[in-house]
């Protein structure tokens, strides 16, 4: 019998559950490139319900308890005091989401002599420190594409909220005033902008098709070239580094896994290069950027706005900048925990956990590292840039 810990975010302040919008999500087929969906035994869970946090637990209970398997849940994650700290001591599987992560350092996983395996519910799992877990045989996981096409919808959206000025424009009508010119003296058309993608995986992709009907000049960066074939069927423009892309357009969308060479790519320098009035959304992570000199990039003018739903640490202090630096469009780490995408991380951390179990393999995709070694598709995330998120993270 093993222990399992869950880490999730808190419930919401009004209680759970909440009051749902709809009654349903829809249902979808498959992935944009043909893998299949999570694919479970079963589900203990309705879809559209929200699992991700506390009193959701993945809808994981009466499944792992019916099997003499022992759930511990908190949010209490950070601190040498907090549960997760103690609880970790005597556990055999991680889970937790790129929203709300727990963070295992080499430190912590040298305390936790019984720990195997690590599950990313969602993708993204920078939080794990993946030489540690080499080192000590445990296998990291994550669902690859489950919450993609969520992270990659969150972005254009704030492309768009961005350049349109949206959120003090609606502030506006929240308090009571009319003011069009307040509104629309920072409002610009997107079309005809250019538009560039640091890393074209998955989501990178995802956006460059979401935007082409936009009628943008759309360019990216990638270690991996693109096929010509898509390049010519979204008009695409490819630059060999960050540093080329920056200069020749009006918006970045970033969507890079976060290791040395992506780690404060975004500084003075690089973003002094960019036109004056440039926008940057990431949706990737937090630290791909200098957290200071966005700051002072927003308020010389240098940025026109920055958006994006990562921060560092996660959460943030309640005095980081970011929640008060001008022309900002900020949310929490919220891009890939849709209810829609819940739906499917969950049942994909139920796959993992089912064929972990029967000591069965877990498909290619979702390895990170397979029992001390990098293995699978899901290694390119981190050693190629192939998925980055998600967030994304979400990753």
């Amino acid at each position: 019998m093993a222990k399992i810990l869950l880490v999730l975010y808190p419930d919401s302040v009004t209680g759970y559950p909440p009051q749902y919008a709809r009654d349903s999500i829809p249902v979808l087929d498959g992935y944009p490139d043909g893998q299949t969906l999570p694919s479970p035994s079963a589900i203990d869970f309705t879809p559209g319900a929200l699992l991700g946090a506390v009193s959701g637990e993945l809808g994981l209970r009466r499944f792992l308890e019916a099997a003499g398997h022992e759930l511990a849940v908190t949010s209490d994650k950070d601190g040498p005091n907090s549960v997760f700290e103690r609880e970790l001591v005597s556990a055999d599987i991680v889970i937790s989401q790129p929203f709300w992560p727990a963070y295992l350092t080499a430190e912590r996983i040298a305390k936790a002599p019984k720990l195997k395996l690590a599950i990313t519910a969602g993708i993204g799992s920078d939080h794990v420190d993946l030489d540690a877990a080499i080192s000590h045989g445990i296998t990291v996981v994550e669902e690859t594409y489950s919450n993609s096409i969520s992270v990659a919808e969150h972005a254009v959206m704030q492309v768009l909220a961005l350049v349109r000025n949206y959120l003090p424009s609606h502030e506006w009508v929240v308090n009571g005033g009319w003011n069009i010119a307040d509104s629309v003296e920072r409002a610009y058309d997107l079309e005809g902008m250019n538009v560039g993608v640091i890393a074209a995986g998955r989501i990178g992709r995802a956006v460059l098709r979401r935007l082409a009907p936009f009628d943008v000049r759309l360019h990216y960066t990638d270690k991996n070239r693109l096929s010509p074939e898509i390049e010519r069927e979204l008009g695409l423009t490819f630059h060999p580094d960050a540093a080329s892309l920056v200069r020749a357009v009006d918006v970045v969308s970033i969507h890079a896994p976060l290791h040395p060479e992506t780690y404060h790519l975004f500084d003075d320098a690089l973003i002094s290069s960019m036109k004056r009035g440039s926008y940057i959304v990431n949706t990737a992570r937090a630290e791909i950027t200098d957290r200071d000199t966005i700051v002072r990039a927003l308020e010389s003018g240098q940025l026109a706005g920055y958006a994006g739903d990562v921060w560092y640490p996660q959460p943030p202090a309640a005095d980081h900048p970011w929640r008060t630096m001008p022309h900002n469009g900020m949310t929490p780490h919220v891009s890939g925990s849709t209810l829609s995408a819940q739906a499917r991380y969950a049942a994909g951390t139920r796959e993992i956990l089912e064929d972990w179990f029967a000591d069965r393999p877990i498909r290619e995709e979702y390895l990170i590292v397979n029992g001390g070694q990098l293995a699978g598709v899901g290694a390119a995330s981190y050693t190629a840039g192939g998925e980055s998120s998600p967030g994304s993270g979400g990753k």
